[in-house]
C-alpha cells in the first residue's frame, strides 16, 4: 500500500531535475530549489561563500528589490527561507496551492537573476558577522564546531559553514558571481515540491525557466575524503558549564548499515529512554542536556555524544559516555531496547511523512544520494530487519580501535584526566 502519494520526476535537457509528490489531503505546496553544492566544495579562501550566496540570493534581482521580494511572499501568505549544509544549499518556500505560480515565479527569479550588488553585499557583511558572533556566544552550539575541527582537522568538513570574518571581508560581487557560475551547474540543480501540486503543471511553469541554465564548462572538483583524527582538545573559557563533545567515526549517507546506525543512535542518546539520557540525566542528575547525534556525508560520517555539565562533573560524565560506547560494542542490546527504538523511529518517520515540508526535503535528498525516491515502506522494512547483533557489530566497528576525538569547552584547565581516559 502506498502511504505517501504519487512521486514524479522529469529531467530537463540540461540535466536539471524536477521532482514532485502529490499530497491531495493538504492545501499547501512546499517547494525547494536545491543545489548539490555546499561548504565542503569551497577552497580555504572561499570558505563561507556558499552561505554568503544563500543570504545574497534574497537581496534583489533585475525585476525585484529585496523589499519587493519580502513583500511578494507576505502578500500571498507564504514564507521563504534558505539553508546551507556541508554538501547542499536549498532555497525554499511554502504557500497555499492557489499561489503556486507566484511562488515559483519568485523563487525562480531570485535563483536565476540575483544581482549580487556590491552595495547589498556591504550591508549584509555585518549581518553574517552577527551570525558568527551568535554561534560563538552559544557554547552548546560552538562546541560542535570546535569538535568538528578536532575530528576532521584542516579538511573542509572541519571548517565552519559560516566562514571566517577575514574571508567575508574579502568577498565582493565578482567573487560571488564567479563561484555561482562555476558551481551552480544545471546537473547539480534539483527542484522538489510536495503538497497539493500536479507534476505536469509544475514542469510547465518552472521547466522553461530552468531549461535556460547553461553549463559553464567548468569541471566540478572532487570531494576528497578526510582522515579522522584522534585527539583531546580542551578550550578553556569562563562560562558556567563544561560542554563535552565526543566524536567517533560514522558512516557515509548511502552505507547499507545506515539503518543500524539510526537505531544505534536512538538507543545511545536519541530520546528520553536512551542510555545517555537515563544514566547521565535521570539516574545521576549530571546534565540537563545530553544526547547523541549522527552526521553523514557522501563518503564519510561521524557519530557523537554531547553533554553540558558542572565542570566538577566533566570527568565523570566523559567516563560514563565512553563506558556506554564500550558496552554497545561488547554486548547486544536487549530485544526490548531494539523494539522501542524501532517504534520510536517508525513513529518519527510516519509523522514526518504528514508534513509536506519534510517530504519535500526527502524528495531532494533521495535524488541527490540515491538518484531515485526511497519509499517509506522500503525504509520501514529495512528497519524491521535490524537485529541486536547487527547493532553490536556496528558499534564494535565504530568504537573499538577506531579514531575518536574529545572536545571540551568551558572552565577546564587540566586535560590530563581526559587524555588518560582516551588512552593517550
Amino acid at each position: 500500500m502506498n502511504i505517501e502519494g504519487q512521486v514524479d520526476k522529469t529531467v530537463l535537457s540540461n540535466g536539471v531535475r524536477i521532482l514532485s509528490q502529490m499530497m491531495p489531503y493538504v492545501q499547501s505546496v512546499s517547494m525547494g530549489v536545491w543545489v548539490n553544492v555546499g561548504s565542503r566544495d569551497e577552497t580555504d579562501a572561499e570558505n563561507g561563500l556558499s552561505h554568503f550566496i544563500e543570504h545574497m540570493i534574497f537581496k534583489g534581482t533585475e525585476r525585484r528589490t529585496a523589499v519587493e521580494i519580502a513583500r511578494a511572499f507576505d502578500a500571498i501568505g507564504g514564507y521563504t527561507n534558505a539553508f546551507t549544509t556541508m554538501e547542499t544549499t536549498c532555497y525554499h518556500a511554502k504557500v497555499m496551492q492557489n499561489h503556486l505560480h507566484t511562488m515559483t515565479d519568485i523563487l525562480s527569479d531570485i535563483f536565476l537573476n540575483s544581482l549580487f550588488d556590491d552595495a547589498e553585499i556591504e550591508r549584509e557583511r555585518p549581518v553574517i558577522f552577527q551570525e558568527i558572533g551568535m554561534t560563538e556566544d552559544t557554547p552548546d552550539e560552538y562546541v560542535h564546531q570546535l569538535a568538528a575541527t578536532s575530528f576532521w582537522g584542516s579538511h573542509a568538513l572541519g571548517r565552519s559553514i559560516l566562514g571566517t570574518r577575514d574571508n567575508i571581508l574579502g568577498f565582493d560581487s565578482q567573487t560571488i558571481r564567479s563561484f555561482f557560475k562555476r558551481r551552480y551547474q544545471p546537473d547539480r540543480i534539483i527542484i522538489a515540491a510536495a503538497g497539493n501540486v500536479e507534476h505536469r503543471r509544475l514542469v510547465d511553469i518552472v521547466g522553461p525557466l530552468f531549461e535556460a541554465v547553461s553549463p559553464s564548462g567548468d569541471v566540478f572538483p572532487q570531494r576528497p575524503t578526510p582522515e579522522r583524527l584522534s585527539c583531546v582538545d580542551v578550550h578553556s573559557k569562563d562560562v558556567e558549564q563544561a560542554h563535552i563533545c565526543l566524536n567517533a567515526k560514522g558512516l557515509p549517507t548511502t552505507d547499507t548499515r545506515r539503518y543500524e546506525l539510526s537505531l544505534l543512535n536512538t538507543v545511545l542518546g536519541g530520546n528520553m529512554s536512551s542510555r545517555l539520557f537515563q544514566q547521565i540525566r535521570e539516574q545521576r542528575g549530571l546534565a540537563y542536556s545530553v544526547y547523541s547525534f549522527v552526521s553523514s556525508f557522501v563518503d564519510t560520517g561521524l557519530i557523537g555524544a554531547y553533554a553540558g555539565v558542572d565542570p566538577a562533573n566533566a570527568s565523570e560524565t566523559t567516563s560514563l559516555i565512553l563506558n556506554m560506547l564500550k558496552q554497545l560494542a561488547d554486548s547486544p542490546i536487549t530485544e526490548e531496547e531494539l523494539s522501542h527504538a524501532r517504534e520510536f523511529t517508525r513513529g518519527n518517520l510516519l509523522m514526518a511523512s504528514e508534513s509536506n515540508d519534510n517530504q519535500m526535503v526527502r524528495l531532494a535528498q533521495s535524488e541527490i544520494h540515491f538518484k531515485r525516491y526511497t519509499p517509506l515502506e522500503e525504509i520501514l522494512r529495512q528497519i524491521d530487519q535490524v537485529t541486536p547483533n547487527d547493532i553490536r557489530k556496528l558499534a564494535h566497528d565504530l568504537f573499538v580501535d577506531a579514531p575518536m576525538s574529545l572536545t571540551l569547552y568551558g572552565p577546564i584547565q587540566d586535560s590530563a584526566p581526559f587524555e588518560q581516559m582516551m588512552g593517550r
